[in-house]
């Protein structure tokens, strides 16, 4: 956010510092929304939307193609530390600190000129393309999400990234205020990101190919999968007994496959189990 506050936890981010006048300037050229006249919201008064919602009806953001923003591509410095923006979201991948912003925020202009909205599922990240996509997983309890990412921030060295209220809701982050994750980015058509969960088989099952200690060996045989067309392919993290495994999986698959799909993993000198349901 362009405005002046801090982190529900208290510590600046995103809405925590005010942008440098050269990314301003730059932004109000391109046609951007600038600062509001309204008063910097207060972090004290932020928190979660006054009346239940369910978040359950609010889909993960789906990859498009979209035309960048030009101007947040731009350098810019922020507390005395100058963020170069990456000119690709392809294949980035990190892990730290998530935290999130909630209604104090909500309709303020984001970094592109959009209006924050925390009941969509977008973030902040510091130096990614705007807009791009990346997929948020707590390791802590293992759920995952995909947002859009339309703003900049945080702007704390230990922060990665900032999520909207509805994708911290999903995330488990309320209560917290931060965790720690693991973003990757995704792209329009990549296979791991569905707009819609399709309906479980009744005679479902579920493999497990593979699970390493290291995030990428695990990433890396996901690509694989991807590649030869295998469906349903993800990466789960779990915390097992203060040791992060990282398994890869696939499914659900209807039982009816379960025979070829095995085949056809032998025929590449990989061998699966068949696992439990997430």
């Amino acid at each position: 956010m362009l405005s002046t506050a801090r982190h529900l936890d208290g510590t600046p981010g995103i809405s925590g510092v005010r942008l440098g006048l050269g990314l301003l300037l730059a932004v109000l050229v391109a046609g951007c929304a600038g600062p509001t006249a309204r008063p910097g919201p207060d972090y004290r008064k932020d928190g979660p939307p006054t009346s239940p919602v369910d978040i359950s009806a609010i889909p993960d953001a789906v990859p498009r193609f979209e035309p960048l923003c030009i101007p947040c591509l731009r350098p810019y410095r922020v507390d005395g530390v100058d963020y170069q923006p990456l000119p690709s979201a392809a294949g980035y991948r990190a892990r730290g600190t998530a935290s999130w912003y909630g209604r104090e925020f909500h309709g303020r202009p984001t970094a592109n000129g959009e209006s924050y909205d925390m009941f969509a599922m977008t973030a902040a990240h510091p130096t990614l393309p705007i807009p791009s996509y990346a997929r948020i997983t707590n390791l802590g309890n293992g759920r995952s999400v995909v947002v859009r990412i339309n703003d900049r921030g945080p702007f704390r060295r230990e922060r990665l990234i900032d999520v909207s209220y509805v994708a911290a809701a999903k995330l488990g982050l309320i209560g917290t205020g931060s965790a720690p994750v693991e973003l990757r980015t995704v792209l329009p058509g990549d296979a791991v990101v569905a707009r819609h969960k399709e309906p479980v088989p009744a005679d479902a099952v579920y493999l497990q190919v593979g699970a390493f200690a290291d995030a990428g060996t695990a990433q890396r045989l996901a690509t694989r999968l991807r590649r030869e067309a295998f469906p349903s392919v993800s990466v789960q993290t779990a915390d097992t007994g203060g040791r992060l495994l990282h398994r890869v999986r696939m499914g659900p698959l209807p039982g009816a496959l379960l025979e070829s799909t095995l085949a056809r993993l032998r025929d590449l000198g990989l061998t699966a189990l068949q696992a439990a349901a997430p």
